[in-house]
C-alpha cells in the first residue's frame, strides 16, 4: 500500500495533532468501506485516516450529549437510555432515531425516564 506523502497534514499531525497509532483500527475501517457497495473498488491510504478521525469526533460528540443526560438524571453511570435520549433530543442525530427508538420506549416504560431536551 502506498504511504501518504509529506504533503499530507493529516498524516503529519495536522488534524489530530499526532501521527501515532490511531484510536480506531484502520484495517477495520477499510473493510467496512469496501463492504459499503460493489462500486467501491480502490480506497486510498488516507481515506481510512479521515474516516477514523470522523468516527472519533462522532463518538466524542454523542458521548458528551449522552453524559449531559446522565448528569441531568443525577447519576454517574451512562446508560444506553441516556444515549437514546441524547439522540432523540438532537437534530443532527435524527438518522439514528430509528435505531434507538426501541431502546427509548423500553426505558420509558420500565424507568419512567423521559427524553431530556437539551439546549444547543
Amino acid at each position: 500500500m502506498r504511504q501518504a506523502g509529506t504533503y499530507s497534514g493529516i498524516v503529519n499531525g495536522g488534524m489530530s495533532g499526532r501521527t501515532g497509532p490511531h484510536l480506531l483500527p484502520l484495517a477495520r475501517i477499510k473493510k467496512i468501506m469496501k463492504r459499503s457497495g460493489e462500486d467501491v473498488k480502490m480506497i486510498s491510504g488516507e481515506a481510512p485516516i479521515i474516516f477514523s478521525k470522523a468516527c472519533e469526533l462522532f463518538i466524542e460528540e454523542l458521548t458528551k450529549r449522552s453524559w449531559m443526560v446522565t448528569v441531568q438524571g443525577k447519576r454517574r453511570t451512562l446508560h444506553k437510555e441516556d444515549v437514546a435520549s441524547a439522540v432523540i433530543a438532537t437534530d443532527i442525530f435524527d438518522f439514528l432515531v430509528n435505531l434507538v427508538s426501541d431502546s427509548a420506549a423500553v426505558a420509558n416504560d420500565s424507568h419512567d425516564h423521559t427524553p431530556v431536551l437539551m439546549e444547543r
